[in-house]
């Protein structure tokens, strides 16, 4: 989900409203995404498939995640890993922030220095 107090979780497509909604479900357990209706325009789709049947409930749902393990696919994905460097990086202090800056230049130097040798 791209939008909303779920923002950055994962949601299953449950089952299909109308062109512009759908209704999806975490499952609570492992994301904490409760059953909704929710535009598409909230969501954006990865290529991860679990196949469940229509309006399946959760105990099927949650079974069908730990079949097809859904969050290790996921934490394998770049987008997961992008998303987890920005969250780690929005929790820095400002001493943290600092020393990061410091040793991007450190490291910049270097790199120049290395291609100066060249």
């Amino acid at each position: 989900m791209n939008y909303g107090p779920d923002a950055g979780k994962l949601a299953t497509i449950i089952d299909i409203v109308d062109g512009n909604k759908c209704l999806i479900d975490g499952p609570v357990p492992k994301t904490g995404v409760a059953r909704q209706v929710i535009p598409f325009k909230r969501l954006a789709l990865t290529d991860i498939v679990v196949k469940i049947p229509k309006n399946a409930r959760q105990k099927t749902l949650v079974k069908a995640w730990d079949e097809t393990k859904v969050e290790a696919k996921w934490e394998a994905t770049s987008w997961a890993k992008k998303l987890a460097r920005k969250k780690v990086r929005a929790s820095l202090t400002d001493f943290q922030r600092f020393q990061l800056m410091v040793a991007r230049k450190q490291k910049s130097a270097l790199v120049k220095a290395q291609l100066a040798k060249m």
